[in-house]
């Protein structure tokens, strides 16, 4: 168990925070040549990797546009950070044009087989432990990335797919340098690697682990992208490596002498043939007077981080305790309605206009205290039926959802911006890497939850043929009078979606700079008992001002690894990126001026 500290109001810490972290980023950024922020002109990139980030700006400097970018720098991201991206996984794409002024999304979520229901993940009647089902093809859902890049390019996208996956060709020809992130990464997995040939010869040279400083190259990888470059998507969906990966999760190529269990899954080539990017309009609310568009379900994440915003947007941020206070309770809040309400909106009714109503948010906002926390679990509001301060039933516990995940934000000269959050879900995904392939296959399905949360009340996000998983993947964009503001995302599962909230609000309200927003210490609220907080969150006096009200807390080595960009009012771009958490992040324009 996690011992239970006291909390910190983030503003209190920002200023120390930053000004005694700085020697330690400088260091760590001539260490690894990354360096978490940028300002200037023509287009940004920012990611939570180096040569990820490099790759993106090569195409923009080439005359492609943020799409372009978008799309190499998530296919590098899937060289050099493979437990969290890939093809073998999916994700979600948010994109304003600048000729239009309009802000579109891709949903490339993971969806299951047509043969799936809502017994996917039972056994004599019982559901699987949650480790068994992870590493196995049964977790393997149908992977949108390849998809989602596909289609991306072809409605915003300025450059081919041949083109702008070889800079991410080049890296995994040439290697990369193994960094410790990576290195700790792979240990986490270690046992389970050791279990799959081509995963083990991958990630673990000579059995073991890549050493700090070493060069790690993934031909195979490159092939592949090289046959998707000449062949499309179709290779992907219905040709070789759709053959490849069907094989893979249907007969895990496992050591025998493992004796690891690794159940076979249900996808199949029709299940691949059929899968389809939706295109669909995006959460919005108005916060603030500014415009913030996020992804409507299958994810949760726009719907959550929109309808906490309604809850905060008629409260005084002036006092830092009140405003940590505040947000800690729109994220409650907002999560007990999550968890009760949102799914595929292909398979459950989802009340999305509803949940993002100003007037349910009021409605909602009622229950926060100034002087007492809230205790979870919260019930559910009704959304359908708004009344103050009322809940619906029994309240619904929250799932377990990975940490793993990758964000990038990408701008153009244009004006153009994109917010893409991806993902194989867990760190590591299946844990079962496509033989010949190079790219590992996500474990997105254990996102369904085994069996209902709460007997006897509906649940929205079981297992169903077809069907995608609940998200909570929130890659946002925050137009101003019309035109981009800010644009940012983290990886986290859950924590994501108070990981977004935090930084649009400390940005919005707290009159942090961006760079400040994303490095301050975080605290995630998502209506458990005791809220996740940093270290950092968890180290002023005031702390004891927020447990007084009732909140108790419990400590997490760190909470996301967000990336993000502004347009100054001047018409530059700042990109700003993590300066510690996950390795740090790497932030850069095509044009620095400073």
């Amino acid at each position: 168990m996690r011992p239970l500290v006291r909390l910190v109001p983030a503003l209190a810490l920002v200023t120390g925070l930053l000004c005694t972290a700085a020697p330690a980023q400088a260091d760590q950024a001539a260490a690894t040549g990354k360096q978490p922020e940028a300002v200037g002109w023509g287009g940004a990139v920012t990611s939570v990797d180096a040569d990820a980030t490099a790759a993106g700006l090569e195409v923009l400097r080439r005359g492609g546009n943020a799409v372009d970018a978008a799309v190499a720098t998530a296919a590098a991201l899937g060289v050099t950070e493979p437990y969290s991206a890939g093809i073998g996984g999916g994700g979600y794409f948010v994109h304003y044009d600048a000729r239009t002024g309009k802000v579109t999304t891709l949903d490339g979520r993971e969806t299951a087989s047509r043969t799936a229901d809502s017994s996917l993940f039972l056994e004599n009647g019982q559901p699987l432990a949650f480790n068994d089902a992870v590493t196995s093809g049964l977790s393997v859902g149908v992977p949108g990335t390849a998809a989602t890049w596909e289609q991306a390019l072809r409605r915003w996208g300025s450059r081919d797919l041949a083109d702008v996956l070889k800079p991410a060709e080049r890296i995994a020809d040439r290697g990369f340098t193994v960094d410790r992130t990576f290195q700790d990464q792979t240990a986490l997995n270690q046992a389970r690697f050791q279990d799959f040939p081509a995963t083990r010869a991958l990630f673990l040279p000579n059995g073991q682990l890549p050493a700090v400083g070493s060069t790690l190259r993934n031909p195979d990888l490159a092939a592949t992208y090289r046959e998707l470059g000449r062949k499309g998507t179709e290779a992907l969906y219905r040709g070789p490596i759709g053959a490849d990966i069907v094989r893979t999760l249907q007969h895990p190529p496992v050591d025998p002498a493992s004796g690891r269990n690794a159940r076979p899954g249900k996808v199949d080539a029709a299940d691949l043939a059929a899968y389809r990017v939706k295109q669909q309009d995006p959460t919005h609310v108005s916060y603030r007077g500014l415009d913030v568009y996020g992804i409507a379900p299958s994810s949760s994440g726009g719907t959550t981080v929109g309808e906490a915003l309604n809850i905060l947007g008629a409260g005084s941020t002036a006092d830092p305790v009140q405003y940590d206070h505040r947000f800690l309770e729109a994220s409650r809040i907002a999560f007990a309605d999550r968890n009760r309400w949102v799914g595929d909106p292909s398979f459950v009714q989802v009340p999305t206009r509803q949940l993002l109503d100003p007037a349910y948010g009021a409605s909602r906002a009622c229950l926060i205290d100034p002087k007492h926390a809230l205790t979870s679990p919260l019930a559910p509001g009704d959304p359908y039926h708004p009344a103050a301060c009322a809940s619906s039933g029994q309240p619904v516990a929250e799932p377990y959802e990975g940490l793993s995940t990758t964000h990038l934000t990408v701008a153009d000269r244009w004006g153009n911006v994109v917010a893409y959050t991806l993902t194989i879900e867990q760190t590591g995904g299946s844990g079962i890497t496509v033989p010949g392939r190079g790219f590992l296959l996500n474990n997105e399905l254990t996102d369904f939850n085994f069996t209902p949360l709460t007997p006897g009340v509906p649940d929205p996000n079981l297992p169903g043929p077809g069907k995608r998983p609940r998200s909570s993947i929130s890659p946002t964009i925050v137009l101003k009078d019309g035109k981009p503001y800010l644009a940012v995302g983290s990886p986290g599962g859950a924590t994501i979606i108070t990981t977004v909230l935090q930084v649009l609000t400390g940005r919005i309200d707290r009159g942090l700079t961006l760079e400040q927003a994303i490095a301050a210490p975080r605290a995630s609220q998502r209506n458990t008992a005791a809220t996740q907080a940093e270290p950092a969150f968890l180290a002023s006096p005031e702390a004891a001002q927020l447990q007084a009200m009732g909140h108790v807390f419990s400590s997490t080595p760190e909470i996301g690894a967000a990336t993000g960009i502004e347009r100054l009012p001047d018409g530059r771009w700042l990109a700003a990126a993590e300066p510690a958490r996950r390795g740090g992040g790497s932030a850069a324009v095509v044009h620095p001026s400073r």
